[in-house]
Formats: C-alpha cells, sequence, structure tokens
C-alpha cells in the first residue's frame, strides 16, 4: 500500500469553508493535490494540506463547464487515485459532468473514504441516518462527492508547490452569468455550514415574525447558527440559504436543536450526522423523533420562551 499513498488525490476547491476537510479526506487515501480556480486562496491550501496547488484561470461568468475542462486537464495531469468535491450544489453539478466525460464511477454524499488492496471505499449515511452503505470503485479512479462536516480528519500542512494549469476551454453549451448582486450579511450569527450550534425551525412555528422570536431568539442566547425546513422556507419564514437539507445546506454540528420539525427524510439527510440532536414536537410520532438523543412532546411556543430564559438566567 506504500504506492497508494502516494498516490495524487486530487482535491477540487472552490471556497476555503470545505477545503480542509476535503483535503483531511483525501490524506486517508494519498497525497493531497488542489484544484482552485481562486488565486486568493491559493496560497494558503498548503496550510490546510495540499502537497501541490494547480491554479487554473478561468472565466467567472460561466457556470460549471470551464471547471469541468480544467478538472480534466488536472486528471490528466496528474493521475489521481481519485478526484474529490464537496458535496454542494456546484461540486455536484461539476463532479457529475466529470465522471460522464471521463466515463469514471460517481460516489456521492461520502461521509467517510478509505483505500484497501482493490481500490477506494466510500461510506454513505442513507435513509435518514438509519443505515450506513459501502461504496466501491475497483476499476478506475471514482469520483467522489463528500458530505460537508462528515470528515474529521485533518491533513499535515505542508509547503506546497504552486502551479499554474493550462486548460483548453472546450466551448460546450453552459448557463451564463447575466447579472451579479451583492448580498451583506450583518448577522452577528455563525455561518449556518460551519457552525459548532445550530437552531432550525419548521412549518409550526407559524410565521417569520414567530420564527425569529423562537429559532433566532434560541440561536443568539445559545450563539448558533439559524436553520429551517424547506417548507419555512417556502412559506417565507425566512430565506433559503437558511435551508437545511438535501436541497439545501449539509450540516453536522455539535449540537442540532429542531423546533417544529416533523423530520421529513429530504430534511433528515442534511443534519443526521450532528453530534448530538434535540427535537421538540407536539407529534410524538414524527420521524424526527427517531433520530434525536433526546426529544421533547410539547409545544414550542410554551417550551422554547422558558428555555431562552433559563438560558440567559444563567449567562447573566
Amino acid at each position: 500500500m506504500t504506492d497508494a499513498i502516494t498516490q495524487p488525490v486530487l482535491v477540487v476547491i472552490d471556497s476555503l469553508d470545505t477545503a480542509a476537510e476535503l483535503l483531511g479526506a483525501a490524506s486517508e487515501i494519498g497525497t493531497p493535490v488542489a484544484l482552485t480556480a481562486s488565486e486568493e486562496i491559493a496560497g494558503q491550501l498548503g496550510e490546510l494540506g495540499a502537497a501541490k496547488v494547480l491554479v487554473a484561470s478561468l472565466p467567472d461568468d460561466v457556470l460549471g463547464i470551464p471547471l469541468t475542462d480544467a478538472t480534466v486537464a488536472a486528471i490528466t495531469a496528474t493521475n489521481p487515485a481519485a478526484i474529490l468535491f464537496a458535496n454542494n450544489v456546484e461540486g455536484r453539478d461539476v463532479a457529475a459532468r466529470v465522471a460522464v466525460r471521463e466515463k469514471r464511477a460517481l460516489l456521492t454524499d461520502v461521509t467517510a473514504v478509505r483505500r484497501d488492496d482493490q481500490g477506494v471505499i466510500t461510506d454513505h449515511s442513507v435513509f435518514g441516518g438509519n443505515y450506513l452503505t459501502v461504496g466501491a470503485a475497483t476499476h478506475s479512479a471514482p469520483v467522489v462527492t463528500v458530505r460537508p462536516g462528515a470528515v474529521d480528519t485533518q491533513a499535515t500542512p505542508q509547503a506546497a508547490e504552486v502551479e499554474t494549469l493550462a486548460v483548453e476551454l472546450s466551448g460546450r453549451r453552459a448557463a451564463t452569468v447575466v447579472s451579479r448582486a451583492e448580498v451583506t450579511d450583518e448577522s452577528a450569527r455563525p455561518p449556518l455550514r460551519t457552525a459548532d450550534r445550530v437552531v432550525t425551525g419548521g412549518a409550526a412555528t407559524g410565521s417569520a415574525e414567530q420564527f425569529e422570536e423562537l429559532v433566532g431568539g434560541l440561536a443568539d442566547a445559545l450563539g448558533a447558527a439559524v436553520g429551517a425546513t424547506r417548507v419555512a422556507v417556502d412559506n417565507g419564514y425566512i430565506s433559503n440559504d437558511h435551508q437545511v437539507g438535501q436541497t439545501g445546506v449539509l450540516v453536522s454540528p455539535q449540537l442540532y436543536i429542531a423546533l417544529g420539525v416533523s423530520g421529513a427524510i429530504q430534511h433528515l439527510v442534511g443534519m443526521q450526522t450532528a453530534d448530538t440532536i434535540v427535537a421538540v414536537n407536539t407529534d410524538a410520532d414524527s420521524p424526527i423523533f427517531e433520530v434525536a438523543d433526546f426529544g421533547v412532546v410539547g409545544d414550542i411556543f410554551e417550551i422554547v420562551p422558558q428555555l431562552i430564559a433559563a438560558i440567559n438566567e444563567r449567562k447573566a
């Protein structure tokens, strides 16, 4: 396995938010080689464990295709044991394109990655975390998307060599950026994706005002990020960047508190790897209680204000 440990593992990085865990996952199966289109973060990737950093200069007004072209070029240049992406919107998009173009296996939403004599092995948490499945790619280097927050391994910091990667753009049809608008987030709350504590509200909160009062109030008392179910977002209680679930943000905090959340499978996929899950719901048969470590059957409008008051009293 000595040769396997030194074989490059290509890690496609679009932001620092997921860089450390992707490079950590790569270090489990080989030598991490980072690919990024951002010169701003290239110099920091060695500190996070990249042995080499490939920087591709790509147009920023075309979605998906240029990064796919760059990844294919990087595969040719490095002959990696695997190609890792974050399991987010862009990562899933580009990973699928690369897998099809390169005719490689695609292993998605992975919670752990390792290697044996036959190839790359991946773990997948499915059906609301009730089952663990194992995937294996034994015939070629697979394309893998790693669930954000699922991997704790930290790669050893490196004095990374930074190289420019020459990319021949394919010119394939792609969506283009027509306009951009700057969104200023003035919230003092921690970012949802990387927060250690998350408080999430569901449809039972009833309105945007009550959502902020209950979910936001408890989050502020705990120094937590605010999450929401898809129904809460669709009802206009909070913006969609707070949505936790299969089509939203995937989180893996130390503490996850679900208020008035029933526990649809699409939501459970996004939070089931949290260390401790606490649920409050009036319906004792809600699926959320099947994954919760602590469950309270009760009215969030009665319980949460008392909890906020008790926490603030202890902090005083």
